[in-house]
């Protein structure tokens, strides 16, 4: 199968590392022009940098902006008012005891991880609608399905953005626009990596030895047994995003690596 998006355009919030740039570096090289969105000049730079050597194209553009807020969403949409595929990446995370999530915790996971999506497909999938194709894609988690009891508030953030997906898909039924969610598990992204080191320090184990035991002890039910790397998770995001998916929509796109006990 060879995925050819030339001539399309692309916006990936959150990308400037992880998953976020794997998914556009993906989506570069498969021939989108892609738009890297992050928070810091600096990170947005280097960033580009990255994904033009990877790529090889020149193409790729940048905006600063917080799209966790409706300012950033306000200066993303004025920056790039238009797109055919729109990668709802942004995401925050972190262990919290439940009984210490107070009520401007919970409201910052539900700003940034769901109110960012719903923001930005509001705008940008009527212009989808309008010319008759589109992608839409919000980034979930296996958490959405296996709420982990560490990071309730965290696990409802992504639940609900299951919810959006499937309710927005129906809003867009037969205008050649399509949206669905990717559910990636453990994946060994920057953040990741340096909470499984500082893990590791307090247990006298090494990085390695500890992602084993984090899956042993917290996501016992796994198949791939290892954290999954950000451009496995990228793969099929490119896949949901390319013409050949047509017939995808209104689906939660599991690479959780089995976590989830369910066979639908």
């Amino acid at each position: 199968m060879i995925i050819d998006l030339s001539g399309k355009t692309a916006i990936v919030t959150g990308s400037t590392g992880g998953i976020g740039l794997a998914i556009a570096t993906g989506l570069a090289r498969a021939g989108a022009q892609v738009t890297i969105v992050g928070r810091e000049q600096s990170r947005v730079d280097e960033a580009l940098a990255q994904l033009r050597e990877a790529a090889q194209r020149d193409d790729a553009r940048g905006v600063v902006c917080d799209a966790g807020t409706a300012a950033g969403c306000q200066a993303l949409m004025a920056a790039q008012p238009e797109t055919d595929i729109l990668v709802n990446n942004l995401g925050i995370y972190g262990a919290r005891e439940f009984f210490d999530i107070d009520d401007a915790l919970w409201e910052e996971f539900f700003q940034v991880n769901v109110l960012s999506g719903v923001r930005l497909a509001r705008h940008y999938a009527l212009g989808m609608r309008d010319r008759g194709w589109g992608r839409i894609q919000f980034i979930s988690s296996e958490s959405a399905a296996n709420i982990p009891a560490e990071m309730v508030h965290y696990g409802v953030s992504k639940t609900a953005l299951q919810g959006l997906s499937r309710g927005l898909s129906k809003v867009l039924a037969g205008t050649g626009v399509t949206v669905n969610t990717i559910l990636p598990g453990p994946t060994r992204t920057a953040g990741a990596s340096a909470m499984m080191a500082e893990l590791a320090a307090e247990r006298g184990v090494s990085p390695e030895q500890m992602e084993a035991l984090f899956l042993q002890e917290n996501r016992p039910s796994t198949l791939l047994q290892r954290f999954a790397t950000p451009e496995e998770v990228a793969n099929l995001s490119v896949y949901a995003a390319s013409p050949q998916a047509s017939a995808t929509t209104g689906a939660a796109l599991r690479v959780e690596g089995g976590i989830v006990e369910s066979i639908l």
